[in-house]
């Protein structure tokens, strides 16, 4: 069963089968084992150096996997910190602001409400992955068996069981964020109107509980009870359709509402895709590339991060206002990293992910938010006017393609144009001259990933039709 639940960046499976309570308590003793002797070979001595924080979603499951995970946990000697029912990137915030030696956040993020899982954290906040530890806790997992620590603790033969402590932090969590919101906007100097949808999910308690009271911020809310553990639509505002209801507000009675923009997050509050006040869903790498333009005045010189499937527009806008532009392979493991390494104040992935060096380099749906209301605060046009300037390019949308050789089919694609350049970062990424894209290979599926981009519609059109010769059996939306 483990072999089932352990993916490529963190633990996701159905419930109750194949994830389990007992899975739950396999995993917490073995990232206990993993976190306690990180910490120990990094020579951490300090009392915080065997906590390890807790968090869950607001899922029917997510309760009994979360006693099971801290138990598992507690029998491998680790001390628990619970932190309660939070957005995942709280649980990024408590690690760091308690010097936690790990985390663990109980949710499945945007699958659907039989889905649950376990999104590891390091000291730091650093995340686990298959290469940076999530292998190891896995064959951790395989090796302990619950019967046998029950039997040891009946025997007496058990040793240090850890403790379990509750710790409300949302003051702090709370304070931590209003440090970035700019004073006008918490002072009701600036007042601005928003319409924010939480699919039912962890930013239905995290809103009222951040931004509640604010006096600039007027929000209109959608989806906010989370109670029921279930959602209305789909809590993945990747997904146009998911996103109808955020719309229709924007422009109830076919105009506009006078809304400056609507946000749209996924079930625990890690991402946040924003619409203008048109109810146009604007793409991450174009909110990326126009958030930069005002975080970069009062940083200048330093470096973005941005995901290797962006606009072309992205790099351009972040070397024109000064910034150092920063590839980066996809994938939260990957941002995370890149953004350590280099230094940089912000990052952001098409998926709606976007990482912050002041939220210690993690990704949070929160501190978007902000980023963008402190934009709106400061302009003097509508967001889709603002937005404009930053379409240079023509784009295909992430087009998927089923194929049982990906790497046949991306060293063909490779042969196929042998004036192109091409460099092989995160799949295939591929420039013509007259077009640039990138194909990645799933990790998960038999499909390959196009993202192709040009300087007008009509060039996109004729290279797509062109590449997907290559690429296998296009797969509908």
């Amino acid at each position: 069963m483990l072999a089932k639940v352990f993916k490529a960046y963190d633990v996701r499976a159905l419930y109750p089968k194949p994830l389990s309570e007992a899975i739950a308590w396999q995993i917490g003793y073995a990232t206990a084992q993993f976190l306690l002797k990180e910490a120990a070979d990094a020579g951490f001595t300090d009392p915080m150096s065997r906590h390890i924080c807790v968090g869950r979603d607001m899922r029917k499951s997510s309760p009994s996997l979360t006693a099971q995970l801290k138990q598992g946990m507690r029998d491998a000697g680790a001390d628990v910190i619970d932190v309660g029912m939070v957005d995942t990137p709280f649980v990024y915030f408590a690690i760091n602001h308690l010097g936690c030696a790990g985390g663990v956040q109980v949710t499945a993020s945007h699958n659907p409400a039989q889905y649950n899982g376990f999104k590891i954290s390091r000291r730091l906040a650093k995340p686990v992955g298959q290469e940076s530890g999530l292998n190891e806790i896995q064959r951790l997992a395989a090796l302990v068996e619950q019967e046998k620590i029950n039997a040891l603790k009946q025997s007496g033969a058990m040793g240090h069981v850890g403790r379990d402590e509750s710790r409300d932090l949302w003051d702090a969590y709370r304070a931590h964020l209003h440090a970035f919101i700019d004073p006008r906007i918490l002072s009701g100097e600036k007042k601005l109107r928003i319409a924010v949808d939480a699919s039912n999910g962890m930013a239905g308690t995290m809103l009222p509980k951040v931004f509640g009271g604010i006096k600039g911020l007027a929000i209109e809310e959608l989806y906010f009870d989370n109670s029921s553990g279930e959602f209305v639509h789909e809590p993945n505002p990747l997904v146009e359709s998911n996103l109808r209801e955020l719309q229709a507000v924007l422009t109830r009675n076919g105009s506009r509402t006078g809304f400056h923009a609507g946000f749209c997050f996924d079930g625990d509050a890690d991402r946040c895709m924003v619409l203008d006040e048109k109810g146009a869903t604007i793409g991450c790498d174009l909110l990326l590339a126009w958030l930069v333009q005002d975080l970069l005045k009062s940083h200048p010189g330093t470096s973005v991060v941005f995901d290797l499937r962006s606009s072309r527009s992205v790099s351009e806008i972040i070397r024109e206002c000064g910034g150092t532009p920063v590839e980066s392979r996809v994938g939260h493991v990957f941002m995370k990293a890149k953004l350590a390494q280099a230094n940089a104040i912000i990052g952001g992935e098409l998926s709606g992910h976007f990482y912050f060096k002041d939220m210690f380099n993690t990704d949070s749906g929160a501190r978007v938010f902000v980023a963008v209301i402190n934009a709106l605060a400061s302009a003097t046009l509508p967001l889709s006017a603002m937005i404009a300037p930053c379409k240079r390019y023509a784009q295909s949308g992430e087009i998927n393609f089923e194929n049982e050789d990906k790497l046949g089919a991306l060293a063909a694609l490779k042969a196929a144009y042998p004036d192109a350049k091409t460099y092989e970062l995160d799949g295939l990424s591929i420039d013509a001259g007259q077009w640039w894209g990138n194909i990645r290979m799933s990790n998960t599926e038999p499909l390959l990933r196009l993202n192709l981009e040009a300087c007008d519609k009509a060039t996109v059109d004729a290279k797509v039709a062109e590449v997907s010769r290559y690429l296998g059996h296009r797969v509908a939306h």
